[in-house]
């Protein structure tokens, strides 16, 4: 489970990157595509906080963390 947020966290880096250097590339006068990025950061941040958390309880409840593991919806 940490791996699929880690990959998330490495996706949204890519998206930031291309917003940032499309924006760059097409339209410098306006900050549309930096403004999208500052976004995505934010969204970045408080997906791992939340996936974080849900974890930490995950962890709690079931001491196991691994997603072929998970039978949380069978409860």
């Amino acid at each position: 489970m940490v791996r699929a947020l880690i990959c998330l966290e490495l996706i949204l880096n890519s998206i930031n990157l291309n917003l940032i250097t499309f924006s760059d590339l097409f339209d410098r006068r306006q900050l549309k595509g930096d403004i999208f990025a500052i976004f995505v950061i934010v969204l970045a941040a408080t997906e791992a906080t939340i996936g974080l958390s849900i974890l930490s309880s995950i962890h709690c409840n079931r001491k196991s963390t691994r997603v072929n593991q998970s039978n949380l919806l069978n409860n």
